[in-house]
């Protein structure tokens, strides 16, 4: 048997192989079918679907676009053509965000067999609000612009900071959703906050109340829980939790809606890897929280709360053998270094 009659059979045998694992799907349908019936899965069936993947983007897109008019457009914006460029854009986004607000509240409608409440009517109604709620958010936003310039002597521009920072990014999509939120509409607000944080790392829930010049630095890891109350001018560095205290498992409930997450009041430094919890846990105006602090108590104004500062331990193999032969490790150098093996670190 030549070459070509073997690579013939060898491929005719991965044919039929391939064949006999599809016939094996139809199998594997009725199985996922019968799987249905139990009430204890979830299923989406004869609702309204939402489709989000896309168009959660694109109406987050065109926020920004208007938001910052120029930055994020796809053709040069100049004074001859804004006019046309923000009429284009504001109609886009009604368009979008009306279609997005129907969906949920014709979903919620059918799926909970609620009330009617004209959801078409109720989705233009709230799509016009949010259009029209623009000129504020971008008061709000360039003060948080500002805030995160001036704190970071690594911004070279607020262009810089409005184009690069995600905690920038966290933040305008948080102060879209907070507003959503508050008009009770369902979903959106929290799948719109759930892809700022698969693109940012930064939790912020849309039911947050945070104040103006909020600044979050570099971000990963933030968490900012649903009842926190954030005042004006509070600057959070990476790995910050605010979040709520262990609760049982059948709180759900019971603490719905209730103040779970902690008061952080104006002018509040929170460096990296600290942890607040609880909803009457209170940090004081002016106050500053060190790295991987953990607050389940409140802090009066005007306090430094940090870790006792741990003692460090260095070892190499110079360290451990001072008679290694190394010159340079027999001067006075050396025993100044060694003197500082062990040494408190400063916060």
């Amino acid at each position: 048997m030549n070459d070509v009659m073997l690579n013939n059979f060898a491929c005719q045998t991965e044919r039929e192989a391939i064949s006999e694992h599809r016939r094996e799907l139809p199998k594997v349908i009725d199985q996922i079918m019968v799987s249905m019936e139990d009430e204890e899965c979830f299923a989406h069936i004869n609702d309204e679907p939402i489709h989000f993947s896309t168009s959660i983007k694109e109406m987050i897109d065109k926020f920004r676009e208007i938001i910052f008019p120029g930055y994020f457009s796809r053709e040069k914006v100049d004074s001859a053509n804004i006019l046309y460029n923000m009429g284009q854009a504001v109609s886009q986004l009604y368009d979008i965000l009306s279609e997005q607000i129907i969906h949920v509240l014709r979903h919620d409608c059918l799926r909970y067999a609620l009330q009617c409440a004209e959801c078409e009517l109720r989705g233009n109604n709230v799509a016009l609000e949010m259009i029209r709620a623009i000129p504020e958010l971008r008061q709000s936003l360039a003060q948080d612009v500002k805030g995160a310039f001036e704190g970071d002597p690594a911004a070279k521009s607020h262009d810089e900071v409005i184009y690069s920072y995600p905690g920038l990014y966290a933040i305008t999509v948080y102060r879209i959703a907070n507003l959503l939120h508050k008009m009770d509409i369902p979903q959106l607000p929290r799948i719109m906050s759930e892809h700022a944080h698969g693109l940012t790392g930064i939790d912020i829930h849309p039911g947050a109340t945070i104040g103006n010049r909020f600044v979050i630095d570099h971000g990963t890891g933030i968490v900012i829980g649903e009842t926190s109350v954030i005042g004006n001018n509070v600057r959070i560095y990476q790995n910050v939790t605010i979040g709520a205290l262990s609760l049982p498992p059948d709180a759900g409930e019971k603490f719905r809606g209730a103040k779970r997450h902690p008061t952080i009041e104006d002018d509040v430094i929170i460096y990296s890897g600290a942890t607040i919890l609880g909803g009457e846990t209170i940090i004081g105006t002016r106050s500053v929280v060190g790295g991987n602090v953990w607050l389940t108590s409140s802090v009066p104004a005007d306090t430094k709360v940090f870790m006792e500062s741990p003692r460090l331990i260095f070892k190499n193999q110079e360290y451990e053998n001072p008679s290694y032969q190394n010159k340079e490790y027999e001067n006075r150098e050396y025993k100044n270094r060694e003197k500082e093996i062990h040494h408190e670190r400063p916060v």
